[in-house]
């Protein structure tokens, strides 16, 4: 997040990692911006103007909502409604293959919109898969099981299991292994039921 005398905003860097839009789109935006409507700079942050957050908000809003019929939603949107991060849905997306994740509706930009209800129901039956009720909830998982579990980076999960955030279970079973290491053991069901409060 970027500020400039107390206010927010963003220059195109910030724009691309926020929106995911590219960098000769917001270029092209800027110079129509005579025809298209596109806010002027309120500044510049070192040598990158900037733009005031809100007022390019406004503008893009009004824009992709002409271009984008209802019921399309993006990225951030799923992440949202779904209670997923961003990291996520990324994962989803880049195992398509395997998954059966549904392919885009439109794209504008690099931007990416999804059919909500199509999406939905996708992962409805996705999560209902992962859940692998043949699996019993009193199984002992490892952190890295516990990790993919939840759809969370390895890296995290190791920091949780060191400095665990609230509502993190308590290994079912600690085992001694060589070199002073450790590892830690959770009931399946325990993480099933931090990722349910994680999501509320």
């Amino acid at each position: 997040m970027t500020f400039l005398d107390g206010r927010r905003v963003y220059t195109r860097a910030d724009l691309m990692a926020e929106h995911g839009i590219g960098r000769s789109t917001l270029e092209k935006w800027y110079r129509e911006r005579a025809a298209n409507g596109h806010p002027e700079p309120v500044g510049t942050v070192g040598s990158q103007k900037a733009w005031d957050a809100e007022a390019w908000d406004a503008w893009h809003a009004s824009r992709t909502s002409e271009d984008i019929p209802d019921g399309l939603i993006t990225r951030d949107e799923l992440g949202a409604r779904h209670g997923l991060s961003r990291h996520r849905l990324k994962q989803l997306w880049s195992e398509r293959v395997d998954n059966g994740h549904p392919a885009p509706a439109r794209q504008v930009g690099k931007a990416l919109y999804w059919d909500d209800a199509e999406w939905s129901a996708w992962y409805a039956e996705y999560s209902a898969k992962a859940a692998r009720p043949e699996e019993s909830p009193d199984d002992l998982v490892t952190l890295a099981e516990a990790a993919r579990i939840l759809g969370l980076a390895q890296s995290s999960a190791t920091v949780y299991a060191k400095r665990p955030p609230a509502g993190w279970p308590t290994p079912a079973r600690e085992e001694r292994l060589g070199g002073g290491r450790v590892r830690r053991l959770y009931r399946r069901s325990d993480v099933l039921a931090y990722g349910e409060g994680r999501q509320k």
